[in-house]
Parts: structure tokens; sequence; C-alpha cells
């Protein structure tokens, strides 16, 4: 008979220093999806989710989805959303199946608890002490033991932008499937370093962390473990286990991977001080953009980037290139509901003034919302949905929500009702404008814009605009991290510390 297996995907990514709040609503277009709903919306998508169908399709599995949930990173997740997320997944599982693929981020936080995923996976273990459990990761993720000792089978992205999340899906799925066939019998070792990685300088394409990874994707291509992951963690999460880390899924003995790990391990450790970035004043950085030739020149504002929990409205990036009269521009998106309706109220081809953005404080960094006023002439209006044709997330709508441009002669802002990190093209075409045919292109994202802006860019100038997803660590209070950790404690001389 075609075995069953349980799908679910519980994804967020928290920022405990967001003031976006992150209720039920959040998760998905109007809330989770379940059944048929998360498996049509899911199915041949670049997503983790999408691998797990692909791998269950393959084996000729009955796939069950008791709930497919993915937000926005931001706050805290709402206790309430989190409970019923969890207790669907729970009663899913409990109808009873053979297995059970997990798509989770690994950073999720919530009002109730600092670790959302290991609380998941413990009390799943604890209904079905031996059912098969395979779990895929964020690159982000912030590994505990409640993870690991809860599941079999951990695979984390390898890349950021996260092009490779079907693949992450299928790595974990597959092993999984090895082991239910009687192939292998997985188990895993893990281990941290207590450091924080910039999200800026920590890519897997790029070094100090490339040949990290690079040695956890040879060792798992060539069969010598049977997974291999290295976490960057995420640096906007005050929590105990704040780290970098790594997990080796070996087959029956675990000797070989433990040796791995700590190579890994230990090549991140002596590198630490390679993993914090270095910024500069931001006036500095628009006026270099102004001196470079050629375009279109993207200025990534990193200060308020939606896929670290930004509230999308900080208006200093913007600002500032007005004020130095940068010309031939497109920016956003921009998170104003208000302003969009106004913009709507008035009508396509009207001029409005607005108070564009700066709605939200951010308290935990003394940080007010500030808005901007610009006019200028309402040129388009959209319902801000579009199906992403670049190498990540491929194949997901994303729904901007209703969406206007104003175009103020010398710049076209998109606006839009929610937040949406813009790593495709599609946040500008959708509403009729070309970024390769422009000059400067401001957009709020740290790295994931690289997957769908950085073929078209003839440079790339990194903004140190303000918000709650700033690479300046001196601009949070961290009062829950473990300690000591490097670079709050910048004379630790510790080499490994074994979870």
């Amino acid at each position: 008979m075609a075995r069953k297996i349980v799908i679910a995907m519980m994804m967020h990514e928290t920022n405990t220093f967001s003031p976006v709040p992150t209720p039920l609503g959040s998760f998905g277009p109007n809330g989770p999806l379940v059944g048929t709903a998360a498996i049509a919306e899911a199915e041949g998508t670049n997503t983790t989710i999408g691998g797990f169908i692909n791998v269950a399709r393959r084996i000729g599995a009955e796939i069950a989805v008791p709930m497919s949930a993915s937000a926005h990173p931001s706050g805290y997740v709402d206790k309430d959303a989190y409970e019923r997320m969890s207790a669907a997944i729970l009663e899913g599982i409990g109808k009873g199946c053979d297995a059970v693929f997990l798509a989770l981020h690994g950073a999720m936080v919530a009002e109730h608890l600092d670790d959302g995923e290991g609380e998941l996976l413990r009390r799943i273990r604890a209904m079905a002490p031996a059912l098969p459990i395979a779990v895929g990761l964020d690159f982000h993720t912030q590994l505990t033991a409640d993870m690991v000792e809860n599941c079999d089978v951990i695979a984390g992205y390898r890349t950021y932008p996260h092009i490779d999340m079907g693949h992450t899906g299928e790595r974990a799925g597959n092993t999984l499937v090895r082991m239910l066939d009687g192939e292998v019998a997985p188990k895993m070792v893990w281990g941290v370093r207590p450091m924080l990685t910039s999200s800026l300088v920590h890519t897997p394409s790029r070094q100090p962390m490339k040949d990290i990874m690079d040695m956890a994707n040879l060792a798992e291509d060539s069969g010598q473990v049977l997974n291999a992951s290295v976490f960057g963690g995420f640096p906007q999460a005050d929590i105990p286990h704040l780290s970098c880390s790594a997990v080796i899924v070996c087959d029956k003995r675990t000797a070989e991977g433990e040796i791995l790990l700590n190579r890994l391990l230990d090549m991140a450790w002596d590198r630490r001080e390679a993993f914090l970035y270095k910024g500069a004043p931001l006036a500095q950085q628009v006026a270099g953009a102004k001196t470079l030739d050629g375009g279109p020149i993207i200025l990534a504002d990193h200060g308020d980037n939606t896929a670290s929990g930004g509230t999308q409205d900080v208006m200093s990036v913007v600002e500032e290139a007005m004020k130095q009269g940068l010309r031939d521009v497109c920016a956003g998106p921009i998170w104003d509901p208000a302003a969009v309706a106004k913009m709507i109220e008035a009508g396509i081809g009207a001029t409005v003034s607005l108070e564009l953005g700066g709605k939200v404080d951010m308290p935990q960094l003394n940080l007010r919302g500030k808005p901007l006023k610009v006019s200028g002439k309402v040129k388009c209006v959209t319902d801000g949905e579009f199906v992403v044709t670049g190498p990540m997330a491929t194949g997901t709508k994303v729904r901007m929500g209703r969406t206007a441009v104003l175009d103020t002669g010398t710049m076209q802002i998109v606006v839009s009702e929610k937040r949406s990190e813009p790593y495709d093209l599609g946040v500008f075409t959708h509403c009729g404008i070309d970024p390769r045919r422009k000059k400067y292109v401001i957009i709020k994202s740290r790295q994931h814009f690289r997957a769908g802006f950085e073929p078209i860019a003839k440079h790339i100038v990194m903004c140190d605009g303000d918000g709650c997803t700033s690479s300046d660590l001196a601009l949070f209070t961290y009062v829950n991290r473990r300690k000591p950790m490097y670079p709050f404690e910048p004379d630790l001389q510790l080499g490994r510390n074994e979870a």
C-alpha cells in the first residue's frame, strides 16, 4: 500500500527587535492554508514544501497537509497563532501516517517560548516517539537540542539568497525515504560556536563562509555523510541559543560526522572577525553611488529589510537620494496602506502630496517613525500580485496588496498595502516599471535582492539606512544572549563550544 506522509509548513523568522506584530492572519494569503489548497499553492514551486511534495509524488505516497503557514519576518509570533498552528499539525499527525516532512524556519520566537521549532518537534515526538521525521531549515536557523533530538533528518539551505529551497526539501525528504526503505539508519551530530555572523557577510557564495559551506556540500554530495548543513544564524534575535551552528546526518555511525562537524565550526570560529560587517555613513554611500558610471546602480537599504523583520516604511535612504539629487530612480516597495488608499482615491494621473512612510516607531532602537513629504502624479494602480520568475521561490505568487506608483519626476516610488521582500523584478515590472532601464534602483533588502537584481546590476551599493534590521550590532540591546559570546566579549578565546 502507498505510504501516507504528512507534509506541513510553519515558517517564521522572528526579529525580536521588530515592532511589526505576527498574528495568525500573517501566515498566508489570508491566514494558513490546508489540504488541497495548500498543495495547489506549493506544488511545483521552488520552496521547501514544494520539494517535499516532489519527493512524496516520486514514491507514490498519499499526501496530507494539515497546515501550510509562512509569514514575512516580523516581531514575536502571537501565542494564539503558534498554538493553533501547532495544534493543527499535531492533529493531522495524530490521524496516522508513516512519516512527516516539516518545512520549518529555525528562527521562530513566540510570545511565550524562544524555540518555536524545537517545541513543535518535542510535542510531535512525545505524541509519536517512533515516527520518522524529516525537517528542512533556513540557513538562518538558530539550532537547538530540541530540534535535533526530536527528529531523524535535518537539511538546511546551502544558499543566501535562498535559491535552493526546493532542493533542500528534496535532500531532507530523500534521506528519510531511504530510512523508510531500510537503506540507511540516520544519526545526527551537531554543535555551535558562540559567535554572531552578520547577514551581510555570511552568504555561502562568498568568503568567509564559502569554503566552509563548500566543505559541507562536498561531504554530502560525495556520500561521505547523508546530509551536512551549516547555519549562519539570525543576529536580530535576543535569545539564548543565538550562534553559528552546524548539523551532520550520518549513517549508523557518527565518528566521521563529528570530525567534519568540528572542522566546519572551527574554521568558522577562526574567521569570526571576518564575519562582522563594517559599514559607513549613509550620505557617503549615496555620494559614492553618484560617482559610478552606467546603470542600473542598485542601492540596497539593508537597515529596513522586510525579509529580516523590517517595517519597510523607513524613508532615510529615499530621503538621502532626493537630497543628493539622484535622478532616473525607481524605489520600493514602501509599506504604507494609507498612502495607497489616498492615491487610489485620487486616481491615475492625479497629482497628490503625501507624507510617505514613517508610520511605525521602533522603540527598542529608540527610533521614531519619520514620514517623508513627497508630491507627484499617480502613475499606476495594481492589485499587487505577480508570479515569481526569478531563481528564488520560483513559481510562487507574491501578494503585495493594492499597490500604487507615485512619479515625482525624478523618482518612481512603488507603495504597497503589504510588506514584500524585493527579490524578484516583478515588484517593479508588474506595475509598469522596468528596473533594467533605470539609472538607480532603491530596494529594501539585504541579500535576497541579489537573486533577481544582481544579474541586471552594473553596480551594487549597500546603504546603511535606519531600521530594526541594521547590521550595526551596537544599536541592539541583547539581554538574553549566551555569555560569553563574540563580538560582545571580543577577547573570547574559546575554540569550541559544543552544545
